[in-house]
């Protein structure tokens, strides 16, 4: 891989972007949340039954491409994200999903696990407003079995997001 982030060979673990979750949590003044489930869970649904919590507490991590730089947008898992809608917020401009192979670049973390947090370099960030709702909200940590409580205002100053309608 192009990417040079290091990966394990046990499916779904990848323990140094884990690790980097955690010390991004512990830097910037939070509880260290990160719980490690015994099965893997790529998609918000499969987290909401696994943290047996409601699927709109799940803040998806997606990356999207916008005119060539990554995206991050922070989305309830309930939420269907209308990039036509945020791009118009953010100015007008281009969203489109990122390939797996950007996601990595850019974050460090696979697709399916990406986290809030943790990334090579801060990613310009949009947070879904229908999170606020959720005393708790879950989010990946860096690998497929891996997520992380936080709370909406947290989550929203520690990835400096900006909060958006995004469906």
């Amino acid at each position: 891989m192009t990417s040079g982030v290091p990966v394990t060979t046990e499916p779904g673990r990848d323990r140094a972007a884990v690790d980097r979750v955690r010390r991004a949590l512990l830097s910037a003044g939070l509880t260290e949340t990160v719980r490690t489930l015994d099965a893997e869970v790529p998609t918000a649904a499969a987290a909401a039954r696994a943290l047996g919590c409601e699927l709109g507490a799940i803040a998806n991590s997606l990356v999207f491409e916008f005119d060539g730089e990554p995206l991050l947008i922070l989305a309830s898992g309930a939420a269907r994200v209308d990039t036509g809608l945020v791009g118009d917020h953010l100015g007008g401009g281009k969203i489109r999903r990122a390939s797996p192979d950007f996601v990595l670049a850019h974050t460090g973390q696979r697709v399916g696990g990406v986290a809030p947090v943790g990334h090579p370099k801060k990613l310009r960030t949009v947070i879904d407003l229908h999170l606020r709702r959720y005393p708790l909200v879950w989010a990946g940590a860096g690998d497929h079995r891996s997520m992380l409580s936080i709370t909406y205002s947290d989550l929203a100053r520690v990835t400096d997001a900006q909060p958006l309608e995004v469906r």
